[in-house]
């Protein structure tokens, strides 16, 4: 019986385990946390239709008003090295900042993080500007079904996406997609998505599960349940054992970090950092960590690791660095 036969007769807590096992036959005993920074809250293409910046565009009148303050983005690299987070990617919707503006903002991150930094921003086909400060280049496929890629996706061509990655690893840069489970997708997709993972020789997957947006056509569905999520995870793992996977959830499914960690999961993403760090909810994720028998890499609950008001590297990220301490300290739930 093969991995989606055992999915389709519920054979997931063999799957969990197996996955467990293998992830500690091929990778480390840490979990890190990592934070996708932003760029922009707009999107030139704005028609995926889960995604929160379609519901934006028409209320924008003028995109350049959505971009970040450009040491505010610094500043949170700064923070994230403090505290010892990865940096998912840079991310941002399509034209929001051009490839050279992309390209400086990645070399300060770099020079401030002493890591290079991913790259989620759209189908980019001016790779050849990057160079060591960028690690890998992701690729927004979305969903494990190409139909469905195409319905919700429609400006997002998945043959666009898969030249990006071919260029990116003959570039050699590292190579990742992201995944959002519980769009519409099938337990038959799964063998689409490992066939995509290796036919690009992908290196890193991100998987996210659904966030039902408002205004969107989501806005009532669920999100995909604990096991159904850990069964893809496990499949993944179990079929790529060197791959790195990181997953995410939202703040009321924390409870999904345990299971997904010994699904095969090596980080975990998608909370509001700022929001929640030393929270209950901070605190409920490196409870998740600890129970797994793992390590957590940085700290979610550690006030004295957000350090002082001032930049380490440059004095006009200050206002933001003391306005991002000044948040996570005075929010104690």
């Amino acid at each position: 019986m093969n991995i989606i036969e055992k999915i389709k007769n519920y054979e997931i807590l063999d799957l969990i385990a197996k996955a467990d096992k293998v992830t500690k036959k091929n990778h480390s005993n840490e979990i890190s946390l990592e934070r996708a920074i932003f760029l922009s809250w707009w999107c030139e293409k704005g028609d995926c239709s889960f995604c929160y910046m379609s519901t934006q565009k028409d209320k924008i009148s003028n995109p350049k008003t959505a971009r970040r303050n450009v040491n505010g983005i610094l500043a949170e690299a700064e923070i994230c090295k403090r505290l010892n987070w990865n940096i998912e990617f840079l991310s941002g919707g399509y034209e929001s900042f051009t490839t050279d503006e992309i390209k400086k903002i990645a070399i300060k991150i770099y020079n401030i993080t002493n890591q290079a930094v991913w790259l989620n921003t759209g189908i980019t086909k001016d790779l050849k500007v990057f160079s060591d400060e960028i690690a890998g280049v992701t690729g927004a496929v979305e969903t494990a079904n190409p139909q469905l890629q195409k319905e919700i996706c429609p400006s997002k061509n998945i043959d666009d996406i898969s030249a990006m990655l071919f260029t990116a690893g003959d570039l050699g840069f590292k190579k990742a997609i992201t995944i959002i489970l519980g769009l519409g997708e099938t337990f038959d997709d799964i063998q689409y998505l490992i066939d995509f993972i290796s036919d690009h020789y992908i290196d890193r997957i991100i998987f996210y599960s659904l966030n039902p947006h408002p205004d969107t056509i989501y806005q009532n569905s669920s999100q995909p349940s604990s096991l159904y999520y850990g069964a893809v995870v496990s499949a993944i793992r179990i079929t790529f054992p060197k791959i790195e996977i990181i997953c995410g959830t939202w703040n009321d499914n924390l409870a999904n970090f345990g299971l997904l960690i010994l699904s095969g999961a090596n980080g975990l993403t998608k909370f509001p950092m700022f929001k929640i760090f030393g929270t209950k909810y901070g605190k409920r994720v490196e409870e998740e960590v600890k129970f797994t028998g793992k390590t957590l890499k940085g700290s979610f609950t550690d006030f004295n690791l957000l350090g002082h008001d001032e930049s380490d590297f440059d004095s006009e990220l200050n206002p933001f660095i003391k306005r991002y301490i000044k948040q996570s300290k005075s929010i104690n739930i």
